[in-house]
């Protein structure tokens, strides 16, 4: 019998949230995606295929204020500057795709940190 990896688990859930979620101009998609070592977030407008912004722990920004990447503290870094590249750019609202994760500890702490600093989603 083949095992199934809990990252094809999370692939099948991440299609099935997919198809009810499109980015538009007016209400772009805000993607998560996270590893062991750094989390990333996408502003992306699905009708033109193109990222609006993005911000990661990798980012030089998010990098001074983070010791590790991976951690809770970090999420919200990192919620925090997407948030704040997302309104320089004038995006107000947008769509959350939490890429197939359970909405809790850095995915939560990314969103709240997100929506505290002014994106409505």
């Amino acid at each position: 019998m083949p095992s199934v990896s809990s990252n094809d688990v999370r692939l099948r859930i991440h299609e099935r949230i997919r198809k009810h979620l499109t980015g538009s101009p007016a209400r772009p998609r805000l993607a998560v995606f996270r590893s062991n070592k750094h989390i990333y977030a996408q502003i992306i407008d699905d009708s033109k295929g193109t990222t609006v912004t993005a911000a990661s722990t990798l980012d030089v920004d998010a990098k001074q204020s983070v010791k590790h990447g991976g951690n809770v503290a970090a999420a919200k870094a990192v919620g925090k500057l997407v948030a704040e590249r997302a309104k320089a750019k004038g995006i107000e609202t947008v769509l959350f795709d939490r890429g197939g994760y359970l909405y809790h500890g850095r995915v939560k702490a990314l969103a709240e940190a997100a929506r505290e600093a002014g994106l409505k989603f």
